[in-house]
């Protein structure tokens, strides 16, 4: 009934928004484009695209919210949640195209509505004069049109129109973090593999569009800062607002240091870059917005870092621990014949991860019949590669366990019975092999304490083949692996005498020598 529910609620919500997408008044957001048949239709559509984007979230959180509490309808829970993601994601993408053409067409119209002469400006001017219309949006006022050459001002637009992209992609980036977040909790407790490996497989997919979405915000991010600090550069350089240049370059320098501090430490080194420098920047902007004269444009901007300022872009990065579903199952002594043509001993069943004990109660070159075990259950058995026959008792998640069982089996008759494990797929008899034995595969060099490394370093780094350096946290590099030990020592020289101040160490690779 809940599930039934949950689809109507989902047909009812996108109907209602439907119509209150029509019935709503829609206003053109610069004056003079109201005229405008296309402009106005795209903004009704986007206003549309945006209710039933709301409403198909609603949905999303009832149903995380039933995920949670109703066990036995999970599976139809995360998949109606899949669904209305990937209808969220149809829908931005609908609605991306719609802003790009609606910025399109105000952009068009701002070019043709403002003068383009360029004037001399005179270096001692620290103000300069503004139209009686003013604009809340910084860049459409036109002190930039006066007074930067026309691509540079287009360019400018066109960075302030992918100021809406950059946003998109961190709302959809935090999203799937939360998502992430949620899937993380639940992996820790589902009760069977399947629904495990389901999850497992939902949180690697959110990973890699979260990487993309990094990327893609990283780029976006990028262009928009360049562009328009380059703008406001220039027209506080035009008019001699040197103080205004200083500050800035003292809040930029300000901003890199809380970037580099924070390498490492948060999920997206992508989103503390965008909130850190986006913050400067708007502080930036609501600066030149006073010196330009522009109290409506200076007080968006206030609102502006006034959100910015609430907002948690440190994320913790978002892990599970591996969990393995082993079956384990004590010793038990019936009665009656358990085993039995139409019920066999099974194959033991090997898995890939984890530890799991067992006790051997005997190899033999040939299938043995039930009966000499004595009713024990449950039994399994392996054939080697060399073709023989080992029978197993039980399947125990401790040694501790393993070891009682053992004493109770020799209190049955069995006469050498012994301890086996499985780690991770290897096979050791404990009693011939009580401590695997270790050899050195390989080393690696570590190169502690340091957030970068130098140019010298980096260049003995690049000249080794076959090497790969990786960063582990904020003050650690790893570079290798490495066969032989007297590459390494000799990789350990050259790197010192590049920088004699490093804290380089080596460490050996052991490898286990296990019998299968």
């Amino acid at each position: 009934m809940r599930i039934t529910s949950l689809y109507t609620t989902l047909s009812l919500l996108l109907l209602s928004s439907f119509a209150i997408a029509q019935e709503q008044c829609i206003e053109p957001r610069i004056a003079g484009l109201e005229h405008n048949e296309e402009y106005m239709m795209l903004l009704k559509e986007d206003s549309r695209l945006q209710y039933r984007e709301d409403s198909i979230a609603s949905v999303i959180v009832r149903a995380r919210q039933m995920l949670r509490e109703d066990v036995a309808n999970r599976t139809v829970y995360a998949e109606q949640i899949m669904q209305g993601e990937n209808e969220i994601f149809t829908l931005r993408n609908a609605k991306g195209r719609v802003i790009d053409r609606i910025n399109t067409i105000e952009q068009e119209w701002v070019l043709q509505n403002m003068n383009t002469t360029l004037p001399t400006v005179s270096q001692s001017s620290a103000k300069i004069e503004t139209d009686s219309l003013r604009y809340r949006n910084l860049v459409r006022n036109s002190a930039f049109s006066r007074y930067l050459a026309m691509p540079d001002y287009t360019t400018l637009l066109r960075a302030q129109r992918r100021e809406m992209q950059a946003v998109d992609y961190v709302n959809r980036y935090m999203a799937n973090y939360h998502e992430l977040d949620e899937l993380a909790t639940a992996y820790a407790t589902v009760p069977t593999e399947d629904e495990a490996l389901s999850i497992q497989e939902r949180f690697a997919a959110l990973e890699t569009i979260n990487e993309q979405l990094a990327d893609s915000l990283h780029l976006a991010w990028n262009y928009i800062y360049d562009n328009k600090s380059y703008a406001y550069d220039y027209l506080m350089e035009a008019l001699g607002c040197e103080q205004q240049l200083d500050r800035q370059t003292e809040r930029y320098s300000e901003a890199m240091r809380k970037i580099v501090a924070l390498e490492g430490e948060t999920a997206s080194e992508a989103l503390v870059d965008y909130f850190v420098r986006k913050q400067a920047l708007v502080e930036y902007e609501q600066a030149v917005a006073e010196e330009l004269a522009l109290p409506e444009a200076a007080d968006s901007l206030r609102g502006v870092q006034a959100q910015l300022a609430t907002i948690s872009y440190q994320l913790p990065k978002v892990s599970y621990e591996q969990r393995y579903f082993l079956q384990y199952d004590s010793l038990k002594f019936v009665s009656q014949p358990y085993y039995t043509a139409s019920n066999p001993i099974p194959e033991t069943t090997l898995y890939e991860h984890g530890t799991i004990y067992r006790i051997l109660l005997g190899t033999f070159s040939a299938k043995r019949p039930v009966s000499i075990f004595r009713n024990t259950v449950p039994l399994s058995y392996v054939v080697t590669d060399e073709g023989k026959w080992r029978y197993f008792a039980g399947g125990f998640a401790t040694l501790e366990e393993a070891e009682e069982a053992r004493v109770v089996l020799r209190k049955r008759g069995f006469t050498k019975p012994q301890v086996v494990v499985w780690a991770d797929g290897k096979y050791r008899n404990l009693d011939e092999d009580p401590q695997p034995s270790t050899t050195v595969s390989g080393y690696r060099i570590e190169i502690l304490g340091v957030s970068t490394l130098s140019d010298a370093v980096r260049e003995v780094i690049a000249a080794i083949e076959g090497v790969e350096l990786s960063r582990v946290g904020s003050n650690l590099f790893v570079l290798g692996t490495f066969a032989e030990k007297t590459e390494v020592e000799r990789v350990v020289k050259e790197l010192t005498a590049a920088d004699s101040a490093l804290d380089v160490r080596v460490k050996e690779l052991e490898q286990s020598s296990e019998t299968e």
